[in-house]
């Protein structure tokens, strides 16, 4: 029982996070310096420079997950390292073993789970219970739900141990692209922010619709150091009405009001057909006949494949796909992982 929950557990974390086209390889990130060699055909030196650049050019999204993947597990690696560290430290100074300290501290800060959590998680998931009641299920939910507990308090430990502890800088750096920004790309916020947040986005992606809430908080908790830019990626595979949806954002920017008209689509995700895209224009105070006409004629058509095309460069597959300064960040993550990620950010561009 506990296997089918923990198997539905990672099914749902994972579809929480992002809209995404259909599955792709991730295999594990080749190591090596650039200059170091691959081949030797003759007196031809092959370079892993070159390997990677090939492999770049040719499978881009594959190339950039498998990065991204190698940069993620040694990061989850050098953060359990710095977590025992400094909750040795602390054990140490209240003359306890780490493993009781630990205990101790997450025993303080975990919350019963209670029987209308156990309900409430039965009926969010009933579809995937697999026909069984919830008295059947109780006892599997309720050891998740304690397990989720446990690594909450866990997490929050380690926070705690992290601000009253000593500083701690981390030198391994994550990978990084070039995603340009040009000049009439819908931006929130100054070109002097010291952080960028560039957004590849769909209308029609519910978990796109999840995110846009969490981006709007780091407006309002960051201000001018960070600008927020979006950038169209329709997810043409799975949204029938993304690429359209897009073409009419493009329509509203040309008349100053994307950001309005975006906020409007996210509204009404669930009715994006052209009918609908022009009611909401109206309804945001564009000009409804030049709105009607950019719309029919597609003249944005090929923006939108453009930054598609730019979007496929770069790896992207999901939306939403966030880059801050050049760091990619896949899927509706909660706010906190953005905020450590800028914060970050803004500590590099002190040093």
């Amino acid at each position: 029982m506990m296997a089918v929950m923990r198997a539905f557990a990672t099914c749902a974390i994972l579809l929480a996070l992002a809209c995404a086209t259909p599955a792709q390889q991730r295999p594990a990130a080749q190591s090596g310096s650039g200059s170091e060699a691959a081949a030797r055909v003759g007196e031809r030196t092959i370079t892993m420079t070159e390997v990677d650049e090939r492999w770049r050019q040719t499978q881009p999204a594959q190339r950039a997950q498998a990065v991204q993947q190698m940069y993620q597990g040694r990061r989850e690696a050098l953060d359990a390292i710095v977590a025992e560290m400094l909750i040795e430290q602390a054990a140490r100074a209240k003359g306890l073993d780490p493993e009781e300290f630990t205990e101790s501290e997450i025993a303080r800060r975990m919350q019963p789970v209670t029987d209308g959590q156990v309900v409430a998680f039965y009926q969010e998931n009933q579809s995937q219970m697999q026909g069984r009641g919830l008295a059947a299920m109780s006892p599997a939910i309720q050891r998740y739900l304690e397990e989720e507990q446990r690594a909450s308090a866990y997490r929050a430990l380690v926070s705690d141990l992290r601000k009253a502890g000593p500083r701690i800088e981390t030198v391994l750096d994550a990978p990084r692209y070039e995603v340009e920004v040009a000049p009439d790309d819908p931006v929130l916020g100054g070109a002097k922010a010291p952080v960028t947040v560039i957004e590849f986005s769909d209308f029609q992606c519910p978990f796109c619709q999840r995110v846009m809430p969490t981006l709007k908080r780091l407006r309002e908790a960051y201000g001018d150091r960070v600008r927020i830019v979006w950038k169209d990626f329709p997810l043409t595979s799975i949204h029938p009405q993304a690429f359209k949806a897009a073409e009419a954002g493009q329509c509203a920017r040309e008349q100053g009001k994307f950001w309005e008209y975006h906020d409007r689509l996210f509204a009404n995700q669930q009715a994006l057909e052209p009918e609908f895209l022009k009611k909401y224009a109206a309804e945001v105070g564009l000009d409804a006949a030049k709105f009607n006409a950019c719309l029919d004629a597609a003249k944005y058509a090929e923006r939108v494949q453009e930054q598609m095309g730019i979007g496929n460069a770069l790896g992207v597959s999901s939306t939403p796909s966030v880059f801050i300064n050049g760091r990619l960040l896949n899927g509706a993550h909660p706010y906190e992982t953005f905020a450590a990620v800028i914060d970050e950010e803004l500590d590099r561009a002190t040093r």
